[in-house]
């Protein structure tokens, strides 16, 4: 697959876990976790899913009979044994409870459990997530950018929106807080937060959903700084010259990643 294929698939992983995670409450809350999407991540992992009595079980191949294990059930624990110590353990029938021997299994999982709940989505949100390629160099990104200026171009608001979600993803950016949100609006950007605890956010882009245009703002904006935020919505509605406008701003997006990954290096 390409870069953008991976990356696509990255922010799709992280979806799908997050909504997972936002499906667990508090242990008394009696919520139950999201299967139909926690079915989705395990469908793009190596683990098959089969049915032993009551238990939805996800195994991965091994040669052995030891292998890792998933059952979904809201407690999503994620084994290191055999099918059948599972079924005991999570489903035994009366005659099976009855040994004790085999309460001690069911009583106490410590000896074969890897992780559960928030940590066994986790641990398959890094697994799938570590198999993707996310080695990119410029050639990559300029196609990404290149998507981004046909889309606009075209009017086609979702091929635009995506190419601001995967530079978003490679610059860390995220939306605004509502207090600077202007409907009809996208508006993503940086935000860094001070020793003092003060977090300031930009630069953003904005893009009109409705006017397909697209505007970078250039500046640092807290949430109570009045002046500025006035100045946001006034280049939002054109009553204010952006830094940056149209194709400029995805070429300005490309340099930033380039920019961001030499730093780092």
């Amino acid at each position: 697959m390409s870069f953008k294929e991976n990356l696509l698939n990255k922010i799709r992983i992280d979806k799908m876990a997050q909504k997972v995670l936002g499906s667990m409450g508090a242990p008394e809350s009696g919520s139950k976790i999201d299967k139909e999407t926690m079915r989705g991540i395990l469908a793009m992992s190596t683990y098959h899913s089969r049915k032993e009595r009551d238990l939805e079980l996800f195994t991965q191949y091994a040669e052995s009979n030891i292998q890792r294990i998933l059952v979904l059930d809201n407690e999503l624990p994620l084994y290191n044994t055999t099918v059948e110590d599972v079924v005991l353990r999570k489903s035994p029938t009366l005659k099976e409870m009855l040994s004790i021997r085999n309460a001690r299994k069911i009583l106490n999982d410590k000896d074969v459990l890897i992780c559960k709940k928030r940590d066994s989505v986790k641990f398959f949100q890094n697994e799938l997530i570590a198999a993707l390629d996310l080695s990119f160099d410029k050639s990559d990104l300029q196609e990404i950018e290149k998507d981004g200026i046909a889309s606009l171009e075209r009017g086609y608001a979702d091929g635009v929106t995506e190419t601001l979600e995967l530079f978003s993803e490679l610059l860390g950016f995220s939306p605004l807080p509502k207090d600077f949100m202007i409907s009809n609006n996208i508006i993503i950007g940086q935000s860094d937060t001070k020793e003092s605890g003060e977090t300031r956010f930009g630069p953003f882009f904005i893009y009109s959903i409705i006017h397909n245009t697209i505007k970078l703002f250039d500046e640092k904006i807290g949430i109570f700084d009045k002046d500025k935020t006035e100045l946001l919505h006034m280049t939002a509605s054109g009553k204010a010259k952006a830094s940056k406008e149209g194709s400029a701003v995805f070429q300005y997006l490309t340099d930033a990643v380039l920019s961001k990954k030499k730093n780092q290096s």
